[in-house]
């Protein structure tokens, strides 16, 4: 099977990389998505299956005006451009996508044929690349929440926070699980070298929800640190008086009853914090 990673020098695409060792890893520098006649020139001879880790991310940041050609290119024009060459050379398209494709207002676990209802700029994105991954029969859509991996994230920067005896004011009404690149991985290896039925699929850690605040506990506690050492606010007075940011899904909390039943099991997400924690000097 011929693989090839495209967004490879991500957080995903490191991950990625390291389930499937044999496959053609591919940063902007290598190949330029959002470039139609980059991705159409490219040799995809032989391609069975095309990752695509590449995405606009910085949810605030998309919010901006100045940014919006930018982040539609990377989420929604790249997403086509893939798609396209995938169908005509006769390979499957994994693609990642987020919960902010929802407006996260539902209780309970998010179902995968949810309809899509995003609150921001980057969730609109997001659904409309979404769209353009599902316009071909051969195509994994895979949603995650919260991910974790080598770089810049969340529990990165708790830890360094409680290392540096800071106390910080961290929301406490958003509920969703931590997910570990390396699961997230390890699960998009399981739908494609098991041949899954094509489709969307939620790939998150499991276990039970919590919010960013009882997450934020947790590393300040690992580190040495009190939980009473993180003040709990709402996610309005987190944000108050500042402009630019993006609505958050208050409820981020996918049902994982589908990429259970091909036989993938994701571990607890507080299983995915502890070792991530290990690993950090």
């Amino acid at each position: 099977m011929r693989t090839v990673i495209v967004g490879a020098a991500g957080q995903l695409g490191r991950a990625l990389r390291q389930e499937f060792p044999d496959a053609v890893a591919l940063d902007r520098t290598a190949l330029d998505v959002t470039d139609a006649a980059a991705v159409r020139a490219f040799d995809w001879a032989g391609v069975d299956v095309v990752l695509n880790a590449a995405a606009w991310t910085a949810v605030d940041a998309a919010e901006d005006p100045a940014n919006s050609a930018a982040v539609r290119a990377v989420n929604v024009d790249a997403v086509a451009h893939l798609a396209e060459a995938a169908e005509q050379h006769g390979a499957a398209l994994v693609h990642l996508s987020s919960e902010y494709v929802f407006d996260g207002r539902s209780a309970g676990p998010i179902p995968e044929d949810a309809p899509p209802s995003p609150l921001s700029v980057y969730g609109r994105s997001k659904a409309d690349g979404d769209a353009c991954a599902s316009a071909i029969d051969r195509h994994w859509l895979v949603r995650t929440t919260w991910v974790v991996g080598q770089g810049r994230n969340f529990v990165r920067t708790m830890a360094g926070l409680a290392d540096r005896g800071i106390s910080p004011s961290v929301v406490d009404d958003q509920i969703g699980r931590l997910t570990a690149t390396t699961d997230l991985a390890a699960g998009i290896r399981h739908l494609v070298g098991t041949g899954a039925p094509y489709g969307t699929y939620n790939l998150t850690g499991d276990g039970e929800p919590a919010s960013w605040a009882d997450v934020a506990e947790l590393v300040f506690t690992a580190r040495g640190r009190s939980a009473g050492d993180v003040t709990r606010v709402s996610t309005a007075e987190y944000f108050a008086g500042q402009t630019g940011v993006a609505p958050r899904p208050p409820n981020s909390v996918l049902d994982l009853g589908r990429i259970r039943a091909t036989g993938f099991r994701p571990r607890d997400w507080r299983q995915t914090l502890d070792g991530y924690l290990s690993g950090l000097s």
